[in-house]
């Protein structure tokens, strides 16, 4: 089925900016945590404390779990192509890349979904939402001008990041597809309960966690607020932005991120902010704007 109203209300533009904030973070976690563990046990705990926090929240709730082989099918897929795999690929790439870098890479993610959701027929391709993202890229890329950190070396990095994104809008079609119906909290809890099941067996037998040495308390507290924050809170949030404004709107979060990154340095850590970043924000908001649709019906009347 085609989505035929493309726009977000406001509810959701101030729940995009909350996603945005949560999942930002998590370039942040990933780089404290990675000092100390291998990528795939990171993303073994940050699925697995994630999943824990979100059970107790489905009794509250009264959600059932789902019924049978079929009933887990579509959380098995959503939480190999949501969170196995561009998780791990985001880590393992910021093992040869800076975080900033891979944060700016993962804003290519709403290009890929564009494209996914079009493919199908699943939402129409139009070319505002076309133009609105490219304008989105390069706002990115102004936002971080010289600092995009490109150095020898970092193209296999890279390549992981954007094997990432394109994930990420797979994720958006399946998810569009199996789990409309579905509520946000149960299809949050479900998908990263499977994804804890399957990322139990990779890094059990790939990395032996167990075999580890213990790590410190930064680092935990790292993995503490990746779970919390940028996972099981941050899912609940895209789910229920994903049932209500669609696949492509909610991935526009990925070309907030970079901002909503430097306007928290500015706030809490007091750094300055540039005039080339003003500029970069304000091309975002500008595509953003265009994505959205309805400034254009205004001014054609």
């Amino acid at each position: 089925m085609i989505a035929d109203n493309t726009s977000i209300d406001a509810r959701d533009w101030s729940l995009l900016g909350l996603l945005s904030v949560l999942w930002g973070g998590s370039f942040f976690f990933n780089g404290v945590v990675l000092r100390e563990l291998p990528p795939l046990t990171l993303v073994f705990l940050r699925v697995a404390l994630a999943t824990v926090m979100l059970l107790p929240l489905l009794w509250l709730y009264r959600i059932r779990f789902p019924k049978g082989v079929s009933g887990w099918k579509p959380f098995f897929a959503i939480g190999l192509l949501n969170n196995v795999l561009p998780f791990s690929l985001i880590v393992f790439g910021q093992t040869y890349i800076p975080s900033g870098l891979a944060s700016i890479l993962n804003a290519t993610t709403p290009l890929f979904t564009v494209m996914v959701m079009a493919v199908p027929g699943e939402e129409k391709l139009k070319s505002h939402r076309i133009a609105g993202v490219v304008a989105g890229l390069i706002g990115v890329a102004i936002l971080h001008g010289n600092g995009l950190g490109f150095e020898s070396g970092q193209g296999f990095g890279i390549l992981l990041c954007l094997a990432a994104a394109l994930s990420y809008g797979l994720s958006a079609l399946v998810a569009r597809r199996w789990l409309a119906n579905s509520p946000p909290l149960g299809t949050a809890t479900f998908q990263m309960l499977a994804s804890a099941v399957m990322m139990t067996v990779v890094a059990g037998l790939i990395e032996r966690p167990w075999q580890l040495p213990m790590p410190s308390a930064v680092t935990w507290l790292a993995v503490i607020g990746l779970a919390a924050l940028s996972t099981a809170l941050a899912y609940i949030v895209f789910f229920q932005i994903l049932r209500r404004s669609g696949a492509t709107n909610v991935m526009l979060v990925t070309l907030l991120i970079p901002v909503t990154a430097i306007l928290l340095g500015y706030l809490v850590l007091g750094e300055k902010i540039s005039a080339q970043e003003i500029a970069g924000a304000l091309v975002i908001g500008s595509a953003l704007l265009l994505i959205d649709g309805r400034v254009l019906k205004f001014f054609q009347g």
